[in-house]
């Protein structure tokens, strides 16, 4: 069984040797643990600092391609390098590495496929009232979208096994988290959490810059992630908007028109027209992307083969 715990890096030259010296070698019921650093495109020493600290495998984006796709090169690069479970943790030493086998115990006893850390918001004394209170509701909105239960979507500290691993295909620019945790539920693939701890500050997130920006990368992830998986069910509440917004000018045109009065009201007859013809056009896209969501399924699929048949590959070559 081996484990392999990646570790997306982008000028992390300061915190990456610490947050390496914390990953436990040693876990019981695992005979490899080994550390990948995914470099994306360091202006600093991350990867010098890296190979001092006694990494196992570096993998190098030829520039800077952002937090979601360093995630999935790293995941790619560990199923590659034949990993049973992969363990996600952050370069900045924001998560206990001693945690990790309390992070991976689940999926050793068969009980889930991807184990998310639960750091415990409210205690972290760091965070303000209104990231406190934002990533309690943002981790709602996603439990009601994903029908799970994860009480902190945009933790970092997760573990994936081999086959949930496989079947993540990230889409967004802006972070992995909400999108995994969205996919897994639509994938029906088994969710955990476990309560983790968290280290002292060492720099400002990257990613939560500001509330405004935060929360439009959260929501537009949030719509096109849910877009992809249940696309008839969103354009259908979206057009039952259209249409029962059609209702209210047309029932006030018909209240005139029964008194006498429908001459001048003609305005509420054109905007309840316009509305029922936007709310059936919406039906018709739903029905559309309803159907290339199914033909996105398949294409899903077929990579997942092909991943299984490239894993395969690698550990009978591995073997020899």
């Amino acid at each position: 069984m081996k484990l392999i715990v990646q570790i997306p890096c982008y000028n992390e030259e300061e915190t990456l040797p610490e947050t390496v010296r914390d990953i436990p070698r040693q876990i019981d019921g695992i005979d490899e643990v080994e550390i990948l650093v995914i470099d994306d495109g360091s202006t600093d020493k991350t990867i010098e600092v890296a190979k001092s600290a006694g990494v196992d495998h570096i993998v190098k984006n030829t520039c800077n391609k952002g937090l979601a796709q360093t995630f999935l090169v790293g995941l790619d690069a560990s199923l590659r390098l034949g990993a049973d479970i992969i363990v996600n943790t952050d370069g900045d030493n924001q998560y206990k590495g001693e945690d990790i086998p309390k992070l991976i115990a689940p999926i050793l006893k068969g009980q889930a496929d991807i184990v998310i850390g639960d750091r415990q918001t409210d205690k972290i004394p760091h965070f303000s009232s209104t990231k406190k209170k934002l990533q309690k509701f943002g981790s709602f909105v996603v439990r009601i979208l994903s029908k799970t239960d994860v009480p902190d979507v945009v933790s970092g500290f997760r573990a994936f096994s081999r086959e949930a691993a496989m079947q993540m295909n990230i889409v967004s620019a802006f972070s992995y988290t909400i999108e995994t945790v969205i996919q897994a539920g639509k994938k029906n693939l088994a969710v955990a959490n476990v309560p983790v701890g968290t280290n002292p500050k060492t720099r400002e997130s990257r990613l939560f810059q500001s509330i405004p920006k935060f929360l439009e990368h959260s929501l537009t992830t949030m719509i096109r992630t849910y877009a992809m998986y249940k696309p008839l069910r969103l354009f259908f509440y979206i057009g039952c908007l259209c249409v029962f917004g059609g209702l209210i000018p047309s029932i006030r045109f018909l209240f005139y028109y029964l008194i006498g009065e429908g001459s001048g009201h003609i305005q509420s007859l054109i905007l309840a027209a316009i509305l029922f013809i936007i709310g059936f056009q919406v039906f018709m896209i739903g029905l559309v992307a309803d159907v290339i969501s199914f033909n996105r399924k398949l294409i899903e699929e077929t990579l997942l083969r092909v991943k299984r048949i490239e894993f395969d590959h690698f550990t009978k070559n591995n073997k020899k």
